[in-house]
């Protein structure tokens, strides 16, 4: 089982299981390969380093800027604590979606017509998605339902791994 690092111009990041390099290679060439976060399927493989187990720990390791430079507390990351933690940061965000995903329905572009009929209890209440101009998302606002403006992503359209 060969486990590669991928990336997409986009510069996301995932991981990809292959049963060999000529595997990874024939999905790469067919344009079998996507980015679950963009659907881009401009697929490079990025360098890599074996996974030696280490004794230490493996904690990030963050500093603090000087308190002069800048306001407020900052956090800088170098290296491979900062690719550690955008892997994480995107395993959590793509976890939270399949979660979003899986308990609510997709109305489509009837996202506005269907949240003002569950606010004034003409169809029963439910999570719902769909896609809706700003102004009328705007204006759900202003009737006091509440709306959560999500990029679309295509990968997102179908359920995800």
């Amino acid at each position: 089982m060969k486990v590669y690092n991928l990336a997409c111009p986009l510069e996301h990041r995932f991981e990809g299981w292959f049963a060999s390099e000529e595997d990874f290679l024939s999905q790469q060439d067919k344009g079998m390969l996507a980015c679950p976060v963009c659907d881009s399927t401009d697929i490079s493989r990025m360098p890599s380093a074996p996974h030696i187990a280490k004794s230490s720990s493996t904690d990030l390791t963050v500093s603090k800027t000087d308190a002069g430079s800048l306001s407020g507390d900052v956090v800088a990351l170098t290296g491979p604590d900062h690719s550690h933690l955008e892997a994480q940061v995107q395993a959590a965000f793509l976890k939270g979606m399949r979660e979003l995903m899986g308990r609510s329905e997709d109305v489509g572009n009837s996202f506005a017509e269907e949240a003002r009929k569950i606010h004034y209890k003409e169809s029963p209440e439910r999570s719902i998605r769909g896609q809706t101009t700003l102004d009328e998302a705007e204006a759900l606002r202003e009737e006091g339902i509440d709306v959560l403006a999500m990029p679309l992503m295509p990968a997102f359209k179908n359920t995800l791994q």
